[in-house]
């Protein structure tokens, strides 16, 4: 049956950050330094895994390669606080990624949304800003608290947010991504972007991210969830 979204290999590609991060890296993009650490490799040579991690410097975010909503991140900030915090995210997933920090950078998102023609656009920009109390955008900023500021459309710059919104389609593109996706990037005080994820499904209630950053560029939650469809049934059936 016709489907919405990403098909299987966009998915699982897209779900584990190592290899996002290597199929991004490919097509060119700027996904920041880090190190994938593999359960066999890790339970083989921990040594020769914490030399390429502390080749990064400080700080860290040690992060399980395959979950979700900031589950099991630590944001490390000395050397021997990272054997610790790659096994608590082992309790997530055995296979781990640590990268390092951008420093000094606004939380910048974008959306991307196959049109009528069959070619992802993207949306206006939006701009995460953590309350101080958390070090990042973790699970209790983004569920419990309430502690996280959404403003949509972004304070950008013309040019920086034209950028961001280009590469957010490249992203899409380079991991072979169908429907909708939401890109999520680090944007430097310089201008300068790193791209840090690519989100195949993103949360999809009315004051979601990616519904609102399409209202802000005119296309309200009804038309959205039509031209999904649209594009889903346009797509047929067949290896996704």
């Amino acid at each position: 049956m016709p489907y919405v979204g990403s098909g299987v290999l966009s998915s699982a590609v897209s779900m584990d950050k190592g290899f996002m991060k290597a199929a991004l890296a490919h097509a060119g993009l700027d996904g920041g330094r880090y190190v994938v650490v593999p359960d066999r490799r890790w339970r083989r040579d921990q040594a020769g895994v914490l030399a390429e991690i502390g080749a990064l410097g400080l700080p860290v975010f040690v992060k399980p390669a395959r979950a979700g909503s900031s589950l099991g991140i630590v944001k490390v900030h000395s050397a021997d606080e990272v054997v610790a915090a790659i096994e608590g995210a082992r309790k997530h997933d055995p296979r781990v990624i640590v990268e390092a920090a951008v420093s000094d950078a606004r939380e910048i998102e974008c959306g991307v949304l196959v049109d009528v023609d069959g070619v992802p656009r993207a949306s206006r920009c939006a701009e995460i800003i953590v309350n101080e109390r958390h070090e990042f955008y973790d699970f209790e900023a983004k569920y419990l608290d309430d502690s996280a500021t959404l403003v949509v459309p972004a304070e950008l710059p013309p040019g920086v947010e034209d950028n961001v919104r280009d590469l957010a389609v490249r992203a899409f593109e380079a991991l072979d991504c169908e429907g909708l996706a939401r890109a999520d990037f680090f944007v430097r005080a310089d201008g300068s972007v790193v791209i840090n994820e690519v989100n195949t499904m993103p949360g999809f209630t009315s004051i979601s991210m990616y519904p609102r950053m399409w209202a802000a560029t005119d296309v309200d939650y009804p038309e959205l969830v039509d031209r999904l469809v649209a594009d889903a049934l346009r797509k047929g059936i067949g290896l996704h």
